[in-house]
């Protein structure tokens, strides 16, 4: 009887966790993201994800949806009747939320380090000396 083929996908935490990580592993500038090639990486990576019949979070089509927004934006010329936020690089508001997502995810990571720092520490209260009116 053959054995079934077993493929292992990396888990994300959610659509912006893989986002950032496609980012970081090919070590683009957050601030300069080739959209085009992001969006193709992400949409190859939902499809696989299909294909493996993995239930696909509506949370990941919404970024895949809005990676395509935004290269459409970037397709068009500026409109010139345009004012404000409409004249802003339509890849900043993404910009902005994966760095906010990048400092969450780090100080979760700070304070699962502190945990497992704090867990392994052992003591014993019922040994605790006092002298000269302080706890040693």
């Amino acid at each position: 009887m053959p054995e079934d083929l077993t493929i292992s996908l990396p888990l994300y935490e959610g659509p912006m966790d893989l986002l950032l990580d496609m980012i970081r592993k090919q070590k683009l500038d957050i601030y300069d993201i080739p959209i085009a090639r992001v969006t193709e990486q992400y949409l190859a990576y939902l499809h696989l994800m299909q294909e493996m019949n993995v239930d696909v979070a509506s949370e990941f089509l919404l970024i895949a949806a809005q990676l395509i927004y935004i290269k459409s934006r970037t397709l068009l010329p500026p409109d010139p009747d345009a004012v404000g936020e409409e004249l802003e690089d339509p890849r900043a508001e993404l910009v902005r939320r994966l760095l906010g997502y990048e400092q969450f995810k780090n100080a979760a990571q700070m304070l699962y380090q502190r945990e497992m720092i704090e867990s392994a520490v052992w003591s014993n209260p019922g040994e605790d000396k006092v002298l000269g009116g302080w706890l040693y």
